[in-house]
């Protein structure tokens, strides 16, 4: 298994982390003037659905996925979605848009009477599915993400896209072990 070097913002405080690979999206936007970072959501993915590794997650948020390559990517090849982040199942760490943009990835969404997700949250994407169980690395990486983030930003949450957009979304889903993530670091000062 690969040892990942420890994740660390740049100096020059642009959004971009060292340690994970750029891949930039066009799928994303300005926040609003002054919003600030207080919400982290987690997603999972997997395309096509239920299976892991390949480039196609990589195509879907950067508008190169062929439509032609699975019968399901037909129905999403004309999304324009994108994260922040993609954690895979072997750790890589990988970073579509700047922290200082608006990624696209709540969609219609909500927290804490907040409509509008996306312009104060971070997303993260984990390579996965609701019928499997994540990675033990991808729970390292992960909480290694958001302590940097934390560390960074005055985030208050960590939630799922189910939090924010309940009845519409499921992810992370039920394989997600929330308790674990926990009990891998402290994040007694955030909600979920």
């Amino acid at each position: 298994m690969p040892r990942y070097r420890a994740l660390a913002l740049r100096r020059d405080a642009d959004g971009w982390l060292d340690g994970a690979r750029r891949v930039a999206s066009p799928n994303c936007d300005q926040r609003p003037d002054g919003e600030q970072l207080t919400l982290i959501v987690v997603h999972a993915i997997s395309l096509p659905p239920g299976q892991f590794s390949g480039d196609a997650i990589e195509r879907l948020f950067t508008n190169r996925l062929d439509v032609s390559a699975h019968p399901y990517f037909a129905q999403i090849g004309a999304l324009q979605v994108s994260a922040h982040f993609l954690l895979r199942r072997d750790g890589e760490l990988l970073q579509f848009v700047s922290c200082r943009q608006r990624a696209w990835h709540a969609g219609v969404s909500s927290w804490s009477g907040r409509p509008r997700c996306n312009d104060f949250s971070l997303g993260i994407e984990l390579e996965g599915c609701d019928e499997l169980p994540f990675a033990d690395v991808q729970y390292d990486r992960l909480l290694e993400l958001i302590q940097v983030l934390c560390a960074q930003y005055p985030i208050e949450a960590v939630v799922g896209h189910s939090d924010v957009s309940p009845g519409r979304k499921t992810d992370p889903g039920p394989c997600f072990d929330w308790r674990r993530l926990a009990l891998l670091g402290d994040l007694s000062g955030l909600r979920r």
